[in-house]
């Protein structure tokens, strides 16, 4: 996978056309070798199964207009709800992605989606995806130290972003991606999930050929 300066170029690696609707790509459909279109739609672990603790699965949403934050706020509640997360860690959460997601719809175009990496079956890093490449001053306010804070931290429409630093505790970045249905370039900006280990990632992690899939749906 290539890394961009700030994270993965693109985590999806190159791609054709997409389906409506929700399907798996995995086997000869994302050109990982060694796999079959009649693999499982898990990938190579039979449903029911514990998860190898290096296998990657990235759920895509496509998210459209006017319900972007309340579809965002559901993907991520279900998800960790799912694992066993703690309620409180599960509000941040949801109050991180909303307002990643409000940002999207206020100030970016779409396609707007939700990415969602899991590792060894455990949720643990979100993505919001626009169809804005432009980073501009996003990667330097998530970066920036606390004791390096301007003046004037709220300014530029920055409040949201410090509360997303703050309640991700500082794992939380933004960096160059391409759209899931299209292909055209995207930005990404994301924050580690919380788990219940309390482990946080520092990013995405890598989607290995052969040991990841990929589900992709549309919302209605």
């Amino acid at each position: 996978m290539r890394l961009s300066p700030h994270g993965p170029a693109d985590p999806l690696g190159p791609r054709a056309g997409h389906p409506a609707g929700s399907a798996w790509r995995t086997g000869a459909e994302t050109g990982v070798p060694g796999r079959s279109p009649a693999a499982s739609a898990h990938g190579d672990t039979p449903p029911g199964a514990a998860h190898p603790p290096s296998e990657v699965h990235l759920l895509v949403r496509v998210l459209p207009s006017g319900s972007v934050s309340r579809r965002a706020r559901a993907v991520v509640r279900q998800a960790l709800l799912a694992e066993g997360v703690r309620g409180d860690d599960i509000a941040d959460a949801e109050t991180v992605v909303a307002e990643l997601a409000a940002n999207c719809e206020w100030h970016a175009r779409p396609p707007y989606e939700i990415r969602v990496f899991s590792r060894g079956g455990v949720p643990v890093w979100c993505e919001l995806v626009d169809g804005t490449p432009d980073l501009g001053w996003i990667p330097a306010l998530l970066d920036l130290p606390r004791a390096q804070l301007p003046p004037d931290p709220l300014a530029e429409n920055g409040r949201g972003l410090l509360l997303v630093r703050e309640l991700s505790q500082g794992h939380c970045r933004a960096y160059p991606t391409t759209a899931f249905r299209t292909g055209a370039p995207a930005k990404a900006v994301a924050f580690a999930l919380p788990t219940r280990s309390g482990i946080r990632l520092a990013g995405p992690p890598p989607l290995h050929p052969g040991r990841h899939s990929v589900h992709l749906h549309r919302e209605p």
